[in-house]
């Protein structure tokens, strides 16, 4: 077997057992799926009838791919606690003592988070279309905004493997994402206009890749109006070229230091 394979298969056994978890502790999975229910529900109806994104679409429409970029990209911070919660229980030793990939750790721990990304997204989908949210574009779009959403969320999570492999434990983990990804996702497109930001700004949210896949999101699902102006700003005229570039740069990235960063923690 080649390098790659062995590192495929070992990855598949650890995501295996992290997929367990969900039979034999079913509480973590029900209240994975119960928060997305309630961010579309309260943005819904609390913000519903204060925001107006303007030319005629309506503000559940325009708010679903936000919804839905804010949960992909949250759903990173599993696999952030998951290593941090192995690092803090001895287990991450006991995989370094086993003859497997040393990437088998990490490829199983993110590849079995896009499980629970998968099932939040089809939940909130279900709640959208209850409260009146439509897929205007056609099939095949649609499911390429819900790979767009799926992928940039698994390169989050690799950017969250590393950090869970360098704090002490998964309440720190929790803490730290959050000061990272609630701007990322409110500092952006996902819920307003861009247009209500101030001119100090708006370049951070023009350039922002939760904005990007935002847009890409709602281009494909054909939630936009063209009396909605798009920037004429190359990211967002591109959105979808644009969250594939940062997808495959924030894996890139990160994916090698996650797994130096894994030899030494648990060289330890």
């Amino acid at each position: 077997m080649t390098t790659l394979s062995i590192a495929v298969a070992d990855g598949a056994v650890v995501a295996k057992r992290n997929l367990i978890k969900i039979k034999r502790v079913p509480d973590v999975l029900v209240w994975v799926l119960m928060s997305p229910i309630m961010f579309v529900l309260l943005f819904a109806y609390v913000f519903g009838g204060a925001i107006d994104p303007g030319g005629g679409v309506n503000y559940r429409e325009f708010l679903m791919a936000g919804i839905f970029a804010q949960t992909a990209i949250f759903g990173a911070t599993f696999t952030g606690a998951g290593m941090a919660e192995d690092m803090q229980k001895g287990i991450i030793d006991r995989f370094r003592s086993l003859p497997m990939s040393r990437s088998a750790v990490l490829v199983g721990r993110t590849a079995s988070d896009i499980v629970y990304n998968v099932l939040s997204l089809a939940i909130m989908s279900l709640t959208g279309l209850l409260i009146g949210w439509r897929i205007r574009g056609s099939l095949g779009d649609a499911l390429l905004a819900f790979l767009l959403l799926v992928l940039l969320g698994y390169a989050f999570s690799w950017v969250l493997g590393y950090v869970g492999l360098l704090v002490p434990s998964p309440e720190v983990i929790n803490n730290a994402s959050f000061m990272v990804i609630m701007p990322l996702t409110f500092v952006s497109n996902a819920f307003v206009p861009l247009e209500s930001f101030p001119a100090a700004l708006r370049p951070f949210v023009e350039w922002n890749p939760v904005s990007a896949v935002t847009q890409a999101a709602r281009d494909l699902f054909g939630n936009t109006s063209p009396a909605i102006p798009v920037p004429d700003v190359w990211s967002m005229r591109n959105p979808i070229l644009y969250t594939l570039i940062w997808i495959v740069a924030i894996i890139a990235v990160f994916l090698p230091l996650a797994v130096a960063q894994y030899q030494r923690t648990a060289s330890r």
